[in-house]
């Protein structure tokens, strides 16, 4: 699975050139997860062309899936360490970390409504650095969502049923992080020989550096020449329950 994340009219020219790159390969699927209003600066009802574009992405075969609302933390400032280790250091993006059930309700709600008037398909849900609070995950329990994810599984909704979907993903904002990246991320690959899907999570800020974008290349041709075919999250899911009904 090739899994784009913070996909919005600001990110694109730092995703433009690799996706590019990779169409030139062939036809390989990827997951845009698209973030409906970047930072409260980047609505999509405000960008046409960026919408007609992920149009055309769908009818390439692309998945769309819904990345929070505005991948911002804009709630109340943390009140105990661990709060404010995950909301200050881990990252300042964790949108449905502290949300309650209403307020992420409708949240997920205000997302699925724009997809609709879009005219994408919707199935999937993945928050902002992947932190989810209660509320959030009762929210989508209620949804017509079929799955959402954390870094290494994803959850078919609505009982959270996880699948292990093991990931790779790097901290590209630094020299010594895209270094320390590239040694985990080699090693990571070399234990994921037989895993029946591997997610290849890329983030703009990998896309600004040419030594993180050309690992994502490198590894995704190789994946590729090992016999792996690109799948998309929800086509792979749907496939992954026939065959679990199947046995």
């Amino acid at each position: 699975m090739l899994v784009l994340h913070d996909v919005s009219p600001q990110t694109w020219p730092d995703y433009q050139p690799f996706v590019e790159a990779v169409d030139a390969l062939g036809a390989i699927p990827m997951t845009f997860l698209v973030v409906p209003d970047f930072h409260h600066n980047n609505p999509l009802e405000h960008a046409p062309d960026f919408c007609r574009l992920l149009d055309q992405r769908v009818a390439r075969g692309d998945e769309l899936a819904l990345h929070g609302y505005y991948h911002a933390d804009d709630g109340p400032a943390p009140t105990n360490p661990r709060d404010y280790f995950m909301r200050r250091l881990y990252t300042w993006e964790g949108e449905f970390y502290t949300l309650d059930h209403t307020n992420a309700a409708e949240r997920l709600e205000a997302g699925q409504r724009l997809f609709h008037r879009c005219g994408w398909p919707l199935h999937g849900f993945v928050a902002p650095a992947w932190l989810m609070s209660p509320g959030t995950r009762q929210a989508l329990r209620e949804s017509s969502l079929l799955y959402t994810s954390d870094p290494q599984h994803l959850y078919q909704l609505p009982d959270f049923s996880p699948v292990s979907v093991p990931g790779l993903v790097w901290s590209a904002g630094s020299a010594w992080r895209r270094g320390l990246s590239k040694v985990f991320s080699d090693w990571r690959e070399s234990q994921l020989q037989a895993a029946s899907c591997i997610r290849l999570g890329l983030h703009p800020v990998d896309m600004r550096h040419a030594y993180s974008r050309q690992y994502w290349f490198d590894t995704l041709q190789r994946l590729i020449r090992q016999g792996r075919r690109p799948v998309v999250k929800h086509l792979w899911l749907s496939q992954h329950a026939s065959a679990r009904s199947a046995a």
